[in-house]
């Protein structure tokens, strides 16, 4: 990592305030040239309510001062009800959120120190909303920058699978903003005003996992903020970035397949972190430069061949041992001018004949699948899946006679019955070497019930065969000769899928079922011109000191083998105990656990506990925050619980319960 200082502009930081049309203000940071007066520069804005003040901190310095640097306004706005910004939050895309965005970007053009021209980027949320608000096309907005995000909000985000409830992160996410929106403002940026402001959070607070499991389906709640519905309405020019440890991944190859307008996409190796962050897995690139790069070509015309890269840029995975992390994933990069690429061959592997076979998984099967969100953690990959696949029915080819590379969406065409209405069907493709090691390479899940569109619920019809295709989550991935391709299939999944209520069997025919893979031939990229990217470089770090590190395990699994329960208990490891150079001491710790028994889809609980303190001489504040998720056969049951405190002293303490039935759910 190479750390920048000599810019070509000299840059200031400024605070400001953003009047939104009905009066509420929202608070942003500016990095400016100095000389931006006299001589305006493009804006770019990322949009999020992970708090500019401390959370997001350290990476906001990391890239706002570097783009100021290389002449532009980077600018960090809290979302509304957020950070220091004035008013309350209720939920994630919510429309307050989109048309603030779009007053924002017209706000951001309109200052005197602004060419008139913006530019948006941001991961995750930030992504999200970037692609949202483009959506909406305010006139200044030309281009964006989304990473790790989603088009489809439903279908592909931490809410649902397939059509299925996901349990680690449904509740999980929702106590994480549980926790994050019940942060105070700093007084040092709202002054006296910031208890007022805390209360007014606090009074407006509802967890939001009960607005998600009223809307079990593909609603217009779902469709609200997914620009899959439209691609059309996006008429910026989209860089969309994603790797293949992150679950947006797919989201690259829709985009990149679907926008009308300007679009190009890279995906690498990495997990849900920018590119140019040194956690793994790697290789990392100079992102940053990249980003200038497209800034350049929309926001300042510049004539540098932003433009005449490959639509899409991808990393083909060579194979390797499996592993819960990777420091470096060996690979190359590849190559398409069109994407879906013509270059790609589909073939097809029948699973057996024979006789049909039976399903029927133990309820912890899922228990190795790994962090749904990966950070670049120890533990977040998906380990060996050899146990996984003694709890799954596998269906393996013979060793392969050549190395056989994939990259896209494989899928897997089942005909099956099901003796029950509703049930879930998970399938996992595996790499499996001479050593009988199992690599997870792709994995895929389907809701029964909406096997037909996610838009409603049919009830499978017991005694009735049908065929159904699993979708499989994009990868670039290399198989060697001599190791076998396997297709493991199995009805549970836990901690990622809630269990539906009736555990049923499942009849496949083999014979009539198979793998389809989309082939990268060999000497596809035969003289085509490599790819090459910047080693990565960043603005000098934030001077911020780390406490000591979390003495709980990430990730642990317990198994009471006379109950016949298993307990994964989970630090999701966000960052710990922070001291800022302006004296504050922000301290966060988090658990997840997940139980399951082994017997008894009801028996599933999935619960989330938060703590933070944000402490500087005079100002002592504390959030503790629980949430749980568990069900019936008939409803899903959500128990959640708030207390915050100001200097030891009781501020909010807040309960709620809640039951909600179980529709595809």
């Amino acid at each position: 990592m190479r750390y920048r200082e000599d810019f070509d502009r000299e840059v200031e930081v400024q605070e400001a305030w953003i009047p939104m049309a009905d009066g509420t203000r929202l608070h942003a940071r500016l990095w400016l040239p100095t000389d931006a007066l006299e001589d305006p520069v493009p804006a770019l804005l990322e949009y999020l309510p992970y708090r500019k003040g401390d959370w997001t901190a350290p990476r906001d310095a990391q890239r706002h001062p570097y783009y100021a640097g290389h002449g532009y306004a980077s600018v960090r706005v809290d979302l509304r009800g957020s950070g220091n910004s004035e008013g309350v939050m209720r939920d994630e895309y919510a429309e307050q959120e989109l048309a603030d965005g779009v007053e924002v970007v017209e706000w951001l053009a309109a200052q005197p120190w602004c060419t008139g021209k913006v530019g948006m980027f941001g991961i995750s949320w930030g992504g999200f909303n970037s692609l949202q608000i483009a959506a909406r096309r305010p006139e200044p907005l030309k281009a964006i920058v989304t990473v790790c995000s989603a088009d489809d909000r439903y279908d592909n985000d931490v809410h649902y699978i397939g059509g299925s409830v996901l349990g680690i992160d449904m509740i999980g996410w929702s106590g994480t903003m549980l926790a994050f929106t019940a942060r105070p403002p700093d007084p040092t940026a709202v002054g006296d005003a910031w208890l007022p402001m805390w209360r007014e959070r606090l009074d407006a607070l509802e967890p939001f996992v009960h607005t998600w499991l009223d809307h079990q389906e593909r609603d217009d709640y779902w469709r609200h903020g997914s620009v899959c519905e439209d691609y059309s309405a996006i008429d910026a020019a989209v860089l969309a970035v994603g790797g293949w440890a992150d679950p947006y991944r797919d989201t690259v190859l829709r985009l990149t397949e679907n926008l009308p307008g300007p679009v190009r996409g890279i995906l690498g190796p990495w997990a849900h972190q920018y590119p140019d962050i040194a956690l793994p897995p790697g290789p990392h690139i100079g992102f940053l430069q990249e980003t200038v790069r497209w800034w350049d070509h929309w926001l300042k015309d510049a004539d540098n061949g932003a433009m005449d890269t490959p639509r899409l840029r991808s990393w083909m995975q060579e194979p390797v041992p499996p592993a819960t992390a990777y420091d470096q994933r060996p690979g190359r990069w590849v190559t398409d001018d069109a994407w879906p690429s013509p270059d790609t061959r589909w073939t097809e592997h029948t699973l057996g004949g024979g006789a049909p076979v039976q399903v029927r998984s133990p309820q912890h099967t899922g228990i190795d699948a790994g962090r749904f969100f990966p950070y670049g953690n120890a533990t977040d990959l998906p380990p060996d899946q050899r146990e996984e696949d003694g709890r799954s029915t596998c269906f393996d080819t013979p060793a392969l006679t050549r190395r056989t590379e994939i990259l896209g969406r494989a899928r897997v065409r089942l005909r099956m019955d099901s003796d029950r209405p509703k049930g879930t069907v998970i399938v996992r493709v595996c790499d499996v070497a001479p050593d009988g090691s199992s690599t997870l390479v792709t994995r895929g899940v389907l809701n029964l019930a909406g096997r037909r569109g996610r838009d409603r619920t049919e009830p499978w019809t017991p005694g009735t065969p049908e065929e159904v295709e699993v979708e499989l989550t994009g990868t670039g991935y290399a198989f060697p000769a001599g190791h076998r391709v396997r297709v493991a299939v199995s009805t549970a999944y836990w901690p990622w899928v809630w269990p539906q209520p009736d555990d049923p069997t499942l009849t496949l025919w083999p014979a009539d079922s198979a793998l389809l893979l989309p082939e990268r031939p060999e000497g596809t990229d035969t003289g085509r011109a490599p790819v090459e990217f910047d080693e990565p470089e960043q603005a000098a770090p934030l001077p911020i000191v780390r406490g000591t590190a979390s003495e709980r395990p990430e990730r642990l699994v317990t198994h009471d083998v006379g109950t016949g329960e298993w307990v994964l208990d989970v630090d999701p490891n966000y960052g710990g105990t922070r001291t800022y150079p302006d004296g504050l001491v922000y301290t966060e710790s988090a658990r997840e656990r997940y139980r399951i028994r082994v017997d008894d889809p009801l028996s599933a609980v999935a619960g989330s506990e938060w703590e933070i303190s944000l402490r500087r001489e005079g100002w002592d504040v504390l959030v503790r925050t629980s949430s749980e998720l568990s069900a019936t056969a008939e409803h899903f049951v959500v128990h959640s619980t708030l207390e915050a405190f100001n200097g030891g002293e009781v501020v909010e303490v807040k309960e709620w319960r809640r039951e909600i039935p179980r529709t595809s759910g």
